[in-house]
């Protein structure tokens, strides 16, 4: 195993101990999607980037961009149930009370 997929695989592993433990607030669950994201993009960035090849570039735009649209919706789901509920805490959150 090398040492940049040793950090990546890292990295990624750590955004998920983060989203598995720490599940109080919807902040740090969107943080840890987030870092999550992001080690998967540079990873896959990496590994087109050893490919080198032309077919899978668009690869790790396309993961940006779900990316960025997994951020805003996830900003957008947390202004309102602070609004409506007066706090951002997951245990507060019950889907069929909303």
């Amino acid at each position: 195993m090398t040492l940049v997929f040793l950090s990546f695989t890292s990295a990624f592993i750590l955004g998920l101990m983060g989203l598995t433990f720490h599940r109080t607030h919807l902040l740090s669950v969107l943080l840890c999607l987030e870092g999550m994201m992001l080690s998967m993009y540079v990873a896959m960035s990496l590994w087109t980037l050893h490919l080198n090849s032309t077919t899978y570039a668009t690869a790790p735009m396309l993961l940006l961009a779900f990316s960025a649209c997994e951020a805003s919706t996830g900003l957008a789901l947390l202004v309102a149930t602070t609004r409506t509920h007066g706090t951002s805490h997951l245990q507060n959150l019950n889907l069929l009370q909303c």
